[in-house]
C-alpha cells in the first residue's frame, strides 16, 4: 500500500515520468505515420512500466477494458513535464477524508467505488439514474494532460483519462432553461471521516457548479482515470470533474449527481467563505486571495532550497481557449 510517512513526500521517493513521456511521444509518432492508432493497450502499458513499485488502482473490468482503448493523442494536452504519480496520488485536498494533504491517501483506501450510480436531473428531457459504466460507455476515453493550479498556490501537470462533460450533457437533452450545471459529491460519513468531523466548516455534501458554456467547453472533462489507470480513491474515484482553467477546488470529486438548472447553484466554498472563493474561480494572477498573492505558484515537485516557483498565467495558461467566455465581465468582481 502506498502510504506517505507524513504529509510530505521525499524527493528521493518520486517516480520519474520520463519513460512515460517518451513512450507517449513514440505512440504519437506511430499514429502520425499510420503504423498504429494512438489508442489501445499501449496507453496502459506505458503506465505499468513507469509506475513499477507504485500502488495501481485497476478498477472494475469494464473500466480496465475502456482504458485500454483510450486515446492518447489529444491536441488539447500540454507538453509540459508531468508531475510524478507519487505526488499526484499522495498530495491532495479531499476534505471528505481529512484536512491534511496526506489524509486522502491515508483514509480513502477502503472507499467503495463499484458499483457507482450517477443521477442526471433538472432541466433535461431525459433525466435518469445511470450506472457509471453505462454513462461512460458511449464515449471513447481520452488522455488529457492538463495543468492544475490549486488556490493555495501550488500546481501540478496531470495526465487524466476521461470524456468530455459535453457528451453527457448532450445525451440528457438539456432544455432551453438549462443555464448552469450543479454537481454533488457522495454523502457517506461512514466511509468519509471528514464528513463527520466536528472541525469541518463545509455543509456536506460538497457542491460545485459551472455555467452551461463552461460545462460544454471541450477542455472540460469527467475523469475516471489517471496516468493510464483507474482513478485512485484519494483523487476522486470513480468519477470527477476536471476544469483546467479554474482553481482546483472547482473540480469536484466522487460525483453522484449532475443537475442542470436555470439559476446559479450554491457552491460549497463560496457558501463557506464568499469573500475568498467566488463562483467562477478562474485562475487570475492579478486577483490575489485575501491572504496571499496569486501571481506565482510552486510547481511540484518542489524542495526547500529549490521551490520551483513559476509565474501563474491567466486562466492557468488556457486563455486562448477560454477567455472569450468572459468577454465584458469584470473578473475582479466575478472572481
Amino acid at each position: 500500500m502506498l502510504i506517505g510517512k507524513k504529509n510530505s513526500i521525499p524527493s528521493s521517493e518520486i517516480t520519474p515520468e520520463s519513460i512515460y513521456r517518451q513512450r507517449r511521444q513514440f505512440i504519437k509518432g506511430l499514429a502520425a505515420m499510420g503504423g498504429l492508432a494512438a489508442s489501445g493497450q499501449l496507453l496502459a502499458l506505458t503506465d505499468q512500466h513507469d509506475l513499477a513499485g507504485e500502488r495501481i488502482y485497476s478498477g472494475p473490468e469494464w473500466l480496465q477494458s475502456a482504458l485500454k482503448q483510450g486515446r492518447s493523442d489529444s491536441r488539447l494536452s500540454t507538453d509540459e513535464s508531468l508531475t510524478p504519480y507519487r505526488l499526484v496520488s499522495g498530495h491532495n485536498n479531499f476534505y471528505e477524508f481529512g484536512m491534511g494533504k496526506g489524509d486522502p491517501l491515508r483514509y480513502a483506501q477502503r472507499f467503495k467505488t463499484d458499483p457507482w450510480r450517477v443521477e442526471i436531473s433538472g432541466e433535461v428531457n431525459k433525466p435518469a439514474h445511470y450506472e457509471l459504466e453505462d454513462l461512460i460507455k458511449p464515449s471513447q476515453l481520452e488522455e488529457r494532460i492538463y495543468r492544475m493550479r490549486c488556490v493555495e498556490g501550488w500546481s501540478m501537470v496531470i495526465p487524466w483519462v476521461g470524456i468530455p462533460l459535453a457528451d453527457i450533457i448532450k445525451r440528457a437533452e438539456p432544455t432551453s432553461k438549462a443555464k448552469y450545471v450543479e454537481f454533488v459529491t457522495l454523502l457517506d460519513p461512514d466511509q468519509m471521516p471528514g464528513q463527520r468531523s466536528s472541525f469541518s466548516t463545509i455543509d456536506w455534501p460538497y457542491r460545485e457548479g459551472l455555467r452551461m458554456d463552461e460545462a460544454m467547453h471541450p477542455l472540460t472533462i469527467m475523469a475516471v482515470g489517471l496516468y493510464g489507470n483507474s482513478l485512485p480513491p484519494q483523487n476522486g474515484a470513480p468519477f470527477r470533474l476536471v476544469v483546467p482553467w479554474k482553481y482546483g477546488f472547482k473540480s469536484i470529486k466522487s460525483i453522484v449527481a449532475i443537475n442542470l438548472r436555470e439559476t446559479m447553484p450554491d457552491t460549497s466554498w463560496n457558501l463557506s467563505a464568499p469573500h475568498e472563493y467566488g463562483f467562477y474561480a478562474n485562475v487570475n494572477p492579478q486577483v490575489d486571495h485575501p491572504r496571499w498573492s496569486q501571481a506565482t505558484e510552486r510547481r511540484l515537485p518542489s524542495q526547500l532550497f529549490n521551490p520551483n516557483i513559476i509565474d501563474t498565467l491567466p486562466f492557468n495558461g488556457y486563455a486562448e481557449e477560454v477567455a472569450h467566455l468572459y468577454t465584458g465581465m469584470d473578473l475582479r468582481k466575478w472572481y
